[in-house]
């Protein structure tokens, strides 16, 4: 016959289970987010024990939290040297950029010459807060409302494919943007946003498809200049 105490030994090692995998998620999501936000920049060592103290949970959830983060492309686990946040990879950047540019200059082209008071007015209410973003300097709040413009705008054409491999494209720049977040490319991104909700309301293709085009460009000639000046962030920098 079982006693009590053997009853009682699966859920004793449940709980630590559930637990841990709770403080798992937990650690992976904040440093997820400290990467993200740059509050952990590209390069940056991630010591165990820091991270322990810091989340006051156990090396495994660490672990496992940095393994899940690795296979993410955010962390490189070295067993020799220690893990670091992982270094931007330019040929990625761009790959993703090239999407960008290819799939948004077809959106707006496509929207062009369609039905869009709805969605105008919508975009002209997301660049009202873009301007107050840019005059507070609040990066964050204006990084939200740069996603959401665009978000909008590839959205209404309802390609649920198209949307998911764009979506896929802003989250790896992420990093990216906000490392070229500089209160001057925020006031420029304004400009050049609105010019592309202008040029919608035309309903020029054409028009509209060169303003998303200069917009995506100009972001991608920022990065190569910010590649330049900054060889360090990036695995594969020629400079």
């Amino acid at each position: 016959m079982t006693s009590n105490a053997d009853q009682s030994t699966p859920i004793a090692r449940r709980k630590p289970g559930v637990r841990r995998s709770g403080a798992t998620d937990r650690v992976t999501d904040a440093l997820r987010e400290a990467i993200v936000s740059l509050e952990l920049p590209p390069g940056a060592m991630l010591d165990k024990a820091v991270l322990t103290a810091r989340f006051g949970v156990s090396r495994f959830p660490i672990s496992e939290a940095l393994n899940r983060l690795k296979a993410e492309g955010l962390v490189e686990v070295r067993p020799q040297s220690g893990s670091r946040v992982s270094l931007l990879r330019l040929a990625d950047v761009h790959e993703n950029l090239f999407l960008r540019r290819a799939l948004e200059a077809e959106v707006v082209e496509t929207l062009a010459g369609g039905d869009n008071a709805g969605l105008i007015a919508e975009l002209k209410r997301n660049l009202r807060y873009q301007k107050a973003a840019v005059d507070a300097d609040d990066r964050q709040g204006f990084h939200r409302l740069d996603i959401a413009f665009h978000g909008m705008l590839v959205s209404a054409v309802s390609y649920p494919r198209v949307h998911a491999t764009v979506e896929h494209a802003w989250l790896a720049l992420d990093r990216v943007r906000r490392l070229l977040g500089s209160p001057r490319r925020l006031a420029l991104t304004f400009d050049e946003h609105v010019r592309v909700v202008d040029a919608l309301e035309t309903g020029d293709p054409q028009e509209v498809r060169a303003a998303m085009v200069a917009h995506l460009d100009a972001v991608t000639a920022e990065l190569e200049a910010f590649s330049q000046d900054h060889p360090d962030v990036f695995a594969d920098s020629q400079a």
